[in-house]
């Protein structure tokens, strides 16, 4: 299918702007950007590309239709109307999650119901279900209602695109891959420059660094819902898969280091790693963070530490937070450093002046990416004498 489609990247907040760039290094320009989404225009070989490229997007949606709305009797009709049959297989399985704001129609669940009747599809009892539960099998369906018109789009991706395929193993606290991606973007690390994460857990931000540094795709190793539509030819998508693998390189140019004082996430990020193909590519160690030895050199630390209730008591997470930037003072002069955190008391006990490259959520919570340049061994940093 050539025609130009109307498309939608759906991002977590604070990652739009970064998932537009990565449409534009496909060489798509996005039409919009909005809170937690851009939108973009594209054929299905580009919703392809999306899913299989986009390192910081959710979903991928095809926009099937707008129109103006105020009764279900009228959705019904003018949905039924919507091309579902150049989309959809036969009696294919629906989950519709439907959002109602400022309409005449405000019941979710009758919207979902009558959109599943106007598509021919077969219902599956989950149309209110969390975002990213709906089930691999059925296709969904997102219909957004706002001020009375209504938007149809096909979610193309099926689970979720944090969903790489390779962390099956994790650790407390895991951070979602697509934000972990986002954190290494916005830190300006470059491929060429070594890399650590000395409170890696499951190592979702070193595999997310060792897949960008081998140019290699995140959707490699996974499947998507558009692969299942009537309209797409499976042969596209393994020359999509050989274009790709063609183009990686075989090693990573430069040094990624993850280490975890807990032997368990060590073990379980091996095996993550192996998993997406990267395990040659990052070295790790069990240490505790006072044990921290980097490469020698300069380079970038990026990592997410603990900050939950989950994980340790207030004071004990203010000493680690002081240990962090007690070891890269003496250890990390000349460094790049990018940490994901919560605004408060944690990010002034590092000690070291931060600037705000991202502001995001991190399991509902409020968090902000922040960076900083480790001064040289004997400097006055802003923040450092006040420990």
């Amino acid at each position: 299918m050539t025609t130009r489609l109307a498309l939608y990247a759906v991002t977590a907040p604070g990652l739009e702007s970064l998932a537009a760039t990565e449409l534009r290094q496909l060489g798509i320009e996005a039409t919009g950007i909005e809170p937690g989404g851009v939108s973009f225009q594209g054929t299905l070989a580009d919703v392809a590309r999306a899913n299989l490229w986009l390192r910081t997007s959710s979903r991928i949606l095809v926009r099937l239709g707008t129109f103006h709305v105020r009764a279900l009797g009228e959705l019904e009709r003018k949905a039924g109307q919507l091309p579902w049959r150049e989309w959809l297989v036969a009696d294919q399985p629906l989950t519709v999650r439907a959002t109602c704001r400022k309409s005449r129609l405000f019941h979710q669940r009758a919207v979902a119901e009558r959109v599943v009747a106007a598509s021919g599809g077969r219902p599956v009892d989950a149309t209110l279900a969390p975002d990213g539960e709906e089930g691999d099998a059925a296709q969904l369906v997102v219909v957004r209602l706002l001020r009375d018109e209504a938007t149809i789009s096909l979610d193309s991706s099926g689970a979720l695109l944090h969903r790489r395929g390779y962390r099956l193993g994790t650790a407390k606290a895991p951070l979602r891959e697509t934000l972990a991606a986002a954190l290494l973007l916005a830190s300006g690390w470059h491929p060429a420059e070594p890399l650590v994460d000395p409170l890696c857990g499951s190592g979702t931000i070193p595999i997310e660094a060792a897949l960008f540094a081998r140019r290699l795709p995140p959707g490699l190793h996974r499947s998507f819902a558009f692969q299942r539509w009537a309209a797409w030819d499976e042969t596209e998508w393994r020359s999509l898969i050989d274009a790709a693998r063609n183009q990686s390189l075989s090693r990573a140019p430069s040094a990624i280091v993850a280490a975890d004082r807990d032997a368990g996430a060590i073990g379980a990020a091996r095996a993550n790693a192996a998993r997406a193909e990267v395990g040659q590519d990052i070295e790790f160690r069990c240490a505790a963070l006072s044990f921290f030895d980097p490469p020698t050199g300069t380079g970038h630390l990026v990592s997410n530490p603990p900050y939950g209730f989950r994980v340790g008591e207030p004071r004990a997470l203010r000493d680690l937070y002081a240990r962090l930037g007690q070891v890269a003072r003496e250890r990390l002069a000349g460094w790049q450093l990018t940490l994901l955190l919560p605004t408060g008391p944690l990010e002034r006990a590092i000690g070291l002046a931060l600037t705000e490259s991202l502001r995001t959520t991190n399991g509902g919570l409020p968090v902000r990416a922040v960076h900083a340049r480790v001064p040289p061994v004997g400097a006055v940093d802003g923040f450092a004498g006040a420990l």
